[in-house]
């Protein structure tokens, strides 16, 4: 997601909010917002765009940056599991959803493996889940396999570059231009 936001940097990334723990490297408040899970549940019902729980941690996207960003005039990009996105299109009809696969399954194994952080059983139920949501990505509006990050990432800001470019999305702006 970088290389999209290095390209376009009218393109906001949202920062989920989690109860899982940082792993080596992460910050609070760069890659996510780390809270307990008595603090996530405690959140109001309204503070999240979209929420789920994912292997055993609940992830959401503070609604209100999303909303922020949207009214000034940014498109923002969320890194989300397919039940957010189910929610998030629920609430904006108008994203566009873009599913991101690995290039097989043994690829997929081969970096939660690499990442070291995975135990063998929960190796097992990511793997699960993973042919679950690839199944689910008939749902989405484009698929982009990440086998190569430059290509991978070229495909990205091809679709955003072609959704910028929708009839209904310029005409609008043109006829916001003319105060219409």
């Amino acid at each position: 997601m970088g290389h999209l936001l290095t390209a376009d940097t009218s393109l906001v990334r949202s920062i989920s909010t989690t109860t899982r723990a940082p792993r080596a490297g992460e910050i609070n408040g760069r890659e996510y917002f780390f809270v307990s899970r008595e603090a996530f549940e405690a959140m109001p019902s309204n503070e999240l765009l979209e929420w789920a729980e994912v292997h055993g941690e609940l992830y959401g996207t503070p609604r209100r940056f999303v909303e922020e960003q949207l009214a000034a005039g940014r498109d923002v990009v969320l890194n989300i599991d397919i039940q957010g996105g189910d929610r998030v299109k629920r609430s904006f009809p108008a994203a566009v959803m873009v599913f991101i696969l690995p290039p097989a399954l043994s690829v997929l194994e081969n970096r939660l493996r690499a990442r070291g952080d995975v135990s063998p059983s929960d190796l097992g139920v990511r793997l699960a889940n993973a042919r679950v949501e690839i199944g689910a990505s008939s749902r989405y509006d484009y698929l982009v396999v990440n086998e190569d990050l430059a290509t991978a990432s070229a495909e990205l800001v091809a679709i955003v570059t072609a959704e910028r470019c929708r009839r209904d999305r310029k005409l609008s702006e043109f006829m916001d231009r003319l105060g219409t």
